[in-house]
């Protein structure tokens, strides 16, 4: 997936206040951009920080994640989360 996000994207800035509310991360939201890093930089991102945060991210956009479709590629980065979370929010939408 490519970062194709934006600081202004307001997908990308819920998927942001999500992880950043979820996982507890220090100081503002703001401070982290589409390519800040975050599996294996954020030490709050562990197996249970994983499992937090995909259920507050079904919850948020009301999308169901199977296990098939999980990778440890998308939480690279908070870009990448973000884009993951568009493409699957589109795919709800059309079907």
């Amino acid at each position: 997936m490519t970062v194709g996000n934006s600081v202004n994207d307001p997908l990308f800035a819920s998927v942001r206040d999500i992880v950043v509310r979820t996982l507890d991360l220090p100081g503002p939201a703001q401070q982290f951009r589409p390519e800040s890093g975050l599996f294996g930089e954020v030490p709050e991102l562990d197996s249970m920080g994983v499992v937090l945060l995909l259920s507050a991210l079904e919850d948020h956009f009301e999308i169901q994640l199977t296990d098939d479709e999980i990778d440890a590629a998308w939480f690279e980065t908070f870009g990448t989360v973000a884009d993951f979370i568009r493409h699957r929010v589109k795919q709800v939408q059309t079907s």
